[in-house]
């Protein structure tokens, strides 16, 4: 198991789900016959492996989140990694140190993040990127897709807007007149609490 942790290379290796049967037939030869399993690269065969494993899992009462699967079928940055740390933990009852910090959601940020400012993602570019194909198809209602996609534009602008802050003159942007404007600050007088003493006693 160690091994392959250091020979995971690529996230197709186990988008299909082909090595992870293999994986669990080795600890469950019973439950696991990898004749049933396909080792195609279609979203067909991903489905039909996927959920052999899936009832497998339910069957053991073993938790393994459902968007890690998700993210693996679908390729998604960091998904397959932290597929592979999920199940040496189920397996050896130990955990290991984390490979790569994971972007939540599984998206390309971190990646991103280390290209320079002119290298970086496009809007378009951004939800080609983080929308698959397979995902719109294994998934084909249109309102969930452009729930998808709106929340990956929100997240386009935001590191825009992130950048802008980060380095005001490459984008040439000048403070408003309220940043402009000279802050006065009030200073309590020392006086003032006799004199609300005054004002008060003489009130009375």
């Amino acid at each position: 198991m160690s091994t392959l942790l250091l020979q995971l290379h690529s996230q197709r290796d186990f988008s299909n789900g082909y090595l992870v049967a293999e994986i669990f037939s080795w600890y469950f030869p019973e439950d696991f016959h990898m004749h049933s399993f396909d080792n195609g690269t279609s979203l067909g065969t991903k489905q039909s492996n996927w959920s052999q494993i899936e009832k497998f899992i339910v069957k053991q009462n073993i938790s393994l989140m459902k968007e890690i699967i998700d993210g693996t079928i679908h390729c998604k940055p960091g998904a397959a990694e932290l597929l592979v740390q999920e199940i040496y933990s189920i397996l050896t009852n130990r955990r290991i140190q984390t490979i790569q910090k994971v972007e939540q959601g599984f998206t390309d940020k971190a990646y991103q993040d280390q290209l320079p400012m002119v290298a970086r993602s496009t809007a378009s570019v951004a939800i080609k990127s983080n929308l698959r194909l397979s995902e719109v198809i294994a998934e084909p209602n249109i309102f969930t897709n452009q729930c998808k996609v709106l929340a990956i534009i929100h997240r386009h602008i935001e590191q825009r807007k992130e950048e802008r802050t980060q380095d005001p003159k490459r984008f040439n942007v000048k403070p408003t007149l309220g940043e402009q404007a000279v802050r006065l600050y009030l200073v309590a007088h020392k006086s003032e609490p006799n004199l609300l003493m005054n004002t008060s006693q003489a009130a009375c």
